[in-house]
């Protein structure tokens, strides 16, 4: 697993970490079931406080990209689907939030597409 915190990526740490492997999953790099370092080690591996390294895994948890077994460790957890699911409900909130706002399908696309670009710049 190769993760690379910028020092002057603007990114917080965490972020960075939380990113990088949320992205390692997603490609395939990462296989669903593949068992991550323990937070201690990742965290001396990087360089950073084991409470970063722990952030990030509490916030890929939350976005189900990894879980936790217990002592048995944590591994990557098959987000893909978990992702469309919650991109689908964000996605079906916002088209009826659009809809009680009185936007036209193209406005509530243009606006969709700006978020998305701003999020994605």
């Amino acid at each position: 697993m190769k993760i690379r915190i910028g020092i002057d990526d603007s990114g917080a740490p965490y972020e960075q970490v939380r990113a990088q492997i949320s992205e390692l999953a997603r490609s395939g790099a990462l296989p669903v079931g593949y068992k991550l370092p323990t937070v201690r080690g990742l965290a001396e591996e990087l360089g950073l406080a084991a409470n970063t390294v722990a952030k990030a895994y509490r916030a890929l948890e939350t976005d189900g990209v990894i879980e936790t077994r217990g002592r048995n460790g944590t591994f990557i957890a098959s987000a893909g689907d978990a992702a469309e699911r919650e991109a689908s409900s964000a996605a079906q909130a916002y088209a009826e939030r659009a809809r009680r706002l009185g936007l036209s399908e193209d406005a509530a696309l243009s606006a969709a597409r700006d978020a998305l670009r701003a999020a994605y710049a």
